[in-house]
């Protein structure tokens, strides 16, 4: 799969940057919020990581979904399988696409869609939350 398509445009809504805390909420990892998307490196360190072999995390917490990899789902709610007391598992391996939120292109695409997420995660624009820049926000969206 290739790079996203990221917008270059220095005049673009978040110019002057935005403010981001992550208040380990775990918000974002639950409920029906779709796949956690998992590539082989991350399959690699996570199993490193839990000490099993890469055979039994695919069997134990790996689906296909969409022609792709994906980590299952703990319950019907749709919460990470990983997620423990609003806590992440495996948080010094997570997959990409965990690392990157909330700096992902539909989230940061107008700014609605951010208004709209701070129903969602506390930690937008947050009061004590870290200003990143125009610059480090284009970092994360090409990750």
């Amino acid at each position: 799969m290739g790079k996203l398509n990221v917008i270059k445009d220095e005049n673009i809504w978040y110019k002057q940057g935005l403010k981001f805390k992550c208040t380990e909420c775990g918000k974002c990892c639950t409920g029906p919020n779709g796949y956690t998307w998992l590539n082989e490196d991350e399959i690699e360190s996570i199993s490193k990581f839990l000490k099993i072999s890469k055979k039994e995390f695919l069997a134990k917490y790996v689906r296909l979904a969409y022609g792709r990899l994906s980590l299952i789902d703990a319950n019907k709610e749709g919460d990470c399988i990983f997620l423990k007391n609003n806590k992440c598992g495996i948080y010094p391996v997570r997959p990409k696409q965990c690392k990157t939120f909330p700096w992902w292109p539909a989230l940061v695409e107008n700014e609605k869609a951010w208004e709209d997420l701070k129903e969602y995660c506390e930690g937008i624009d947050h009061p004590d939350g870290k200003h990143y820049s125009f610059q480090e926000i284009q970092e994360n969206l090409e990750k």
